[in-house]
């Protein structure tokens, strides 16, 4: 499968998740996501606004999590967490399911808690990413995951918050890309951390990764794939 540059910069979700990041490193950060043009930013949601502002009119998307990282927030936390992401200029919401109540099989609560971050970032006209985190689930957890993500309208299922014990596996993203409708995109993190690896969940369907990794990521891409 043939790939330009800009084919793969506009693939990444560059990640500035760390912690322990300083506002002058998630400020760099931003700048570096400029400088090779990626998809995204999605930053610890204190910094979105800021990262809005360096953002704004250029086509990388501010983007922020909800319920990040372990998603045992309650619903309206998360419906919170959401409105103020909206207000600070977040155009893509990557949010972790209530992983609790997807092992418990309470699909009702589930939905609905997708629902609530789901429909207001809809009626903002942005859009949602749904983290499974895959390493904590059975192959039975994720299918109806990717059933209840289509039937809301998510617009990605995303393995993994890459916090978790495990990150993106070529079974779990066949398994979702075979499971969700071709409206439903996927999206890989954890572990794509150079341009084969990117190359590869590619080949499987993935349109988003996330990574933290991205300048020696499209510096190869620019060696191998021109500008």
């Amino acid at each position: 499968m043939k790939c330009t540059y800009a084919e793969a910069a506009k693939m990444i979700d560059h990640s500035l998740l760390n912690p322990i990041f300083t506002d002058r490193e998630l400020e760099a950060g931003c700048r570096l996501a400029l400088e090779y043009d990626v998809a995204s930013v999605c930053i610890l949601p204190y910094a979105l606004r800021r990262c809005a502002e360096i953002l704004h009119g250029s086509a990388v998307k501010a983007s922020t999590t909800i319920g990040f990282p372990h998603g045992g927030h309650t619903t309206a936390v998360k419906a919170a967490e959401t409105e103020r992401a909206l207000k600070d200029g977040g155009e893509e919401l990557d949010m972790v399911v209530n992983i609790s109540k997807v092992l418990s099989g309470d699909w009702a609560y589930v939905r609905d808690d997708l629902r609530a971050v789901i429909e207001p970032t809809h009626a903002a006209g942005q859009k949602v990413k749904v983290i499974f985190e895959n390493c904590y689930l059975q192959d039975e957890h994720k299918i109806r995951l990717c059933e209840i993500c289509a039937e809301l309208g998510a617009d990605w299922v995303k393995t993994s918050t890459g916090y978790g014990s495990g990150g993106a596996t070529d079974a779990d993203l066949a398994l979702m890309r075979k499971h969700s409708p071709a409206r439903v995109q996927v999206k890989a993190a954890g572990g794509v951390r150079t341009l084969d690896r990117l190359l590869e969940v590619r080949a499987l369907g993935v349109t988003r990764a996330g990574a933290s990794k991205t300048a020696e990521i499209l510096d190869e891409a620019r060696k191998r794939l021109g500008r």
